[in-house]
This record gives structure tokens, sequence and C-alpha cells, in this order.
């Protein structure tokens, strides 16, 4: 079984195999739940299930799924209630396109030209500007965290973030899903999107060194051509790792991940563990589950 999902605006989205849900705390105190089933074609489709491949359906998840799940849950945390999550229009694309934009711009494009710099001021070796490129992306994407989280309502967020990942400890340890119950767990899961995405720099830095071509567009292509590839390969890596996790070499290769969520998680309080928990309940219901029977179950999925 798959579940995992994410923080949003004063609440936390959940997903499942068939269906996701969002739990977010309205103004009044009450719990405002929407759920809605996940596209087959998606999520259920031989496509999917191919390795290297399905790991564009996690970047489909952060692009789309999360973004709606974000627009819906801070209209709901002002108090605007919706009935569904609407995502139509060019606003609603205008922001995963920009989004979008931005992060390739930032975190690969911009890099990749400060080597070719490198090479063409400093006159160092393409392997030497390859790394340095590739630590450059690392610095911009932890500082960006770290001064995003200095933010109070991000802060909110990675508290819901911690949220979630009590909720899916606790209940792949099989315990009552209270919130008494699941405060003592982990806020950090080897299944984090936060690995992912340190996965996601590491291996492209290795795949980007017999690429340090002198044409900068050319480079500037290559770096876009390969987002996908990489993706797959942090992904599939992912997903090896949690499976083999109590192995020791494992072990070293997850400790970076869990070190880098300690930046995006909180600790949540009892009333954010009591929204996690909510949006569990509708997904695990929608697969035919019970909380929290059949925890064994739970070895693949991302979170």
């Amino acid at each position: 079984m798959y579940y995992g999902g994410q923080a949003v605006i004063e609440g936390v989205m959940m997903r499942g195999r068939r269906r996701a849900a969002v739990a977010v705390r309205a103004p009044d105190g009450s719990i405002v739940l929407h759920e809605e089933p996940l596209p087959p074609r998606i999520y259920q489709s031989r496509v999917s299930k191919i390795p290297f491949i399905r790991g564009m359906v996690l970047l489909w998840d952060a692009l789309v799924l999360g973004t709606r799940a974000l627009m819906w849950s801070a209209d709901v945390a002002v108090g605007e209630e919706e009935e569904s999550m609407g995502f139509s229009g060019p606003v609603a694309w205008g922001t995963i396109i920009a989004s979008f934009a931005i992060g390739i711009g930032v975190f690969f494009l911009l890099p990749a030209g400060v080597g070719r710099l490198l090479e063409h001021f400093l006159d160092v070796s393409k392997t030497a500007s390859a790394f340095a490129e590739g630590v450059i992306r690392l610095a911009l994407f932890i500082a960006y965290i770290v001064l995003i989280g200095r933010m109070a309502d991000v802060a909110r967020v990675f508290a819901y973030h911690g949220a979630e990942h009590k909720t899916i400890n606790a209940y792949e340890a099989g315990v009552d899903l209270t919130p008494e119950n699941v405060a003592p767990f982990s806020t950090l899961h080897t299944r984090c999107g936060t690995s992912f995405l340190l996965f996601v720099l590491l291996i492209s830095i290795l795949l980007f060194v017999p690429l340090q071509f002198d044409n900068l567009l050319l480079r500037f292509a290559s770096r876009l051509l390969l987002i996908p590839l990489v993706a797959g390969i942090a992904y599939e890596f992912l997903r090896f790792s949690t499976r083999h996790r109590d192995n020791l070499i494992m072990k070293l290769f997850i400790a970076p991940g869990l070190a880098l969520q300690k930046l995006t998680t909180r600790e949540p309080d009892l009333d954010m563990l009591e929204v996690a928990i909510a949006a569990l309940q509708p997904v695990l219901a929608a697969d035919g589950l019970e909380m929290p029977e059949h925890a064994a179950a739970l070895q693949t999925a991302t979170t």
C-alpha cells in the first residue's frame, strides 16, 4: 500500500492508492475535510509502476495535487470554505508554471551558469566545475529552507509536516491513532519528500559531470532534459533505501536526508496531530483498511 502526503496551510494532505484527503483546521476550530479519487490513469496505470518512470508520479503530486491542496487549504484557513479543490484557469496553472520555472532557474540553471563562469575566469577543470555546481545547488537549497523556516506561517506548515510524519510512523507501528499516542513518535521519516529532493541534488552532481558543455545553452538544455531521469533515479533509490533501512550501509545513505528533515519539520501540538489523523482515516477507508491494522503493508510508500 502507498500512504503518505504533505503539509498544507493549517492542515495535512494524505493520499493512498485510490483517494486523497485534505484536513484543515478552520478558524472556528473545526476540522474541514475534503477527499477525492486519484486519477487511475496516473496512479494505477501500468506506466506508473515502471521503475524510473513512476518517480514522475511524485513530481505530479508536488506540482499539481500538492498545489491544489495548498490553494484549497489556504481558502479554508481564512474562513472561505470551498466544496472542492478546484484547479482551472490562468491563475492556477500560472502558479505551477511560475513555481516550476523559478525552481529550475534557481536550483539548476543558475548553478550551471556559475560553473561555466568558474571554468572561464578561474580556469578550473570541467570535473571541478561540475562538483562546484553541485555544491552551489545544494547550498542554495539548504539556504532556502533555512530562510523560509524563519517565517511564522511556514514554521506552522513545517509543524504540520511533522504531524504528518508522526501519524504515518504511528500507523506503521500499529498503535491506536489518537493524538496522545501519536505524539511520542518521530517527526522524521525515511520516505519524506525532503529526502527525495536531497537525493535529486546529489545524484545530479554525478550525472552532470560529463555534460559540462562549453556552449552555455547546450549546458542548460542538458540540465532540463535530465531532470526526469534524475527524479526517476532518486525515487528508486528512496524506495530501495527505505526497504533496506535496517542495513548499516543504507543507514549511512539515509542519514543526510533525515538530518535535512530537521529543517523542514517542527514538533506539532495535539491539535495538529488530530488534523493529520483526520486526513489519514478516509484514505485508509477507501482502500478497505482500518487503523491501526495492516501496518506491515506500509513498506514502500513515499511521503
